[in-house]
């Protein structure tokens, strides 16, 4: 980091960015902490009611926003705000809700509170959260994602690799970073237990974006500890046969998101029909250019697919008035039932269906 200008010698301090997902952890504080994110079979039942009333047998609770502790195992008594006041959270739960605990399953995420924007894979962040309550939808009512090769892309912390493990042949949590692997592989090791999944159908390794598809081939190498998340020959060729493709809030830099299409579009390109579903939370911000309050990043986002109306794919009639390239289709939010208990789903996360339409 260089010092701050005129030659002194303060470093200037990176700006740190938090995730909504995280307001139940204790702040300022520095290192990684464990949430525990809850979900069974059955999805939750959609609000209702005025100030936590319903009519169908509920009751409120006051709980933490999250289940968040030291990742050294040594859990934090209460969750505090900024003031040192109790975080509590009205959350409703049925009369009854204690029966259903042990039919629940829990994801383990190790991650930080706060980061840089440079190391914001570290967090848990909404839109992760929406694409795994869409992937575990689909394990629990279909088939469609059983035994299939699979790649997260700009994967953080790995949540919905993780969601996926317990249906899949193969899951490639991929991503940049030492710090983001090293994590990536901590949440594995955290999960496969209570997810009941073989560690050993889950590969975690470096995907950078400024490199063209495919990744280099390296080989393991005991005195270079990052040498585990090269790529070998094999799985490279095994990645490219993946039918399924996830992605997570990568959409918040112009830059990056060229980057992101780039690696997208060759690997989409190569081996078996892919689909690629890709979650985004839209951030609004006064533009002076546009002199409106407008969603960074979005317009930009939006340029690299066309958009069809019915689901995409490459086939039909229309096919002829298709550019080659990515088709898309943004799917409505009504049919993801919300699974995981432990997050506010708002209104500003999309989601979408892409498909790639070669020459």
């Amino acid at each position: 980091m260089e010092a701050a200008g005129g030659g002194e010698a303060e470093a200037a301090e990176e700006e740190q960015v938090m995730s909504e997902v995280h307001l139940g952890c204790p702040p300022r504080f520095p290192g990684l902490f464990l949430s525990r994110f809850t979900f069974s079979s059955r999805p939750l039942d959609p609000p209702g009611g005025d100030d936590g009333e319903r009519s169908d047998g509920c009751e409120l609770v006051a709980s933490t926003s999250s289940s968040c502790e030291r990742a050294s195992g040594s859990p934090d008594a209460v969750a505090v705000d900024a003031d040192g006041d109790l975080v509590l959270d009205r959350r409703t739960r049925r009369i009854g809700d204690r029966r259903r605990r042990s039919e629940d399953l829990v994801l383990t995420v190790q991650h930080g509170v706060t980061s840089s924007l440079r190391s914001v894979g570290l967090q848990v962040w909404k839109a992760a959260m929406l694409l795994t309550d869409f992937v575990l939808h689909k394990s629990f009512t279909s088939s469609e994602f059983d035994g299939v090769t699979a790649m997260e892309i700009g994967a953080g912390t790995g949540l919905v690799g993780l969601a996926h493990a317990r249906v899949a042949r193969r899951i490639f949590i991929t991503d940049r970073g030492t710090d983001i692997l090293d994590n990536c592989l901590a949440n594995v090791r955290l999960n496969s237990s209570m997810l009941k999944f073989d560690e050993a159908k889950v590969l975690v390794r470096e995907l950078d974006w400024k490199m063209s598809w495919p990744p280099p081939v390296g080989t393991h190498d005991a005195s270079d500890p990052s040498s585990i998340y090269f790529w070998s020959a094999s799985e490279i060729k095994e990645a490219e046969q993946a039918t399924l493709l996830f992605a997570a809030d990568v959409i918040y830099s112009d830059d990056l998101t060229d980057l992101f299409f780039d690696t997208v579009r060759q690997l989409m390109s190569r081996g078996a029909k892919k689909v690629l579903y890709l979650t985004l939370e839209k951030r609004y911000n006064f533009s002076l250019d546009e002199l409106d309050v407008v969603a960074n990043g979005y317009k930009h986002f939006r340029s690299f697919f066309t958009v069809q109306d019915v689901s995409p794919g490459c086939g039909g009639q229309d096919n002829a008035t298709l550019k080659p390239g990515l088709v898309g289709e943004q799917i409505d939010l009504a049919r993801v039932p919300q699974y995981i208990r432990e997050y506010d789903r708002g209104k500003d996360p999309e989601m979408w269906k892409l498909m790639y339409c070669p020459d």
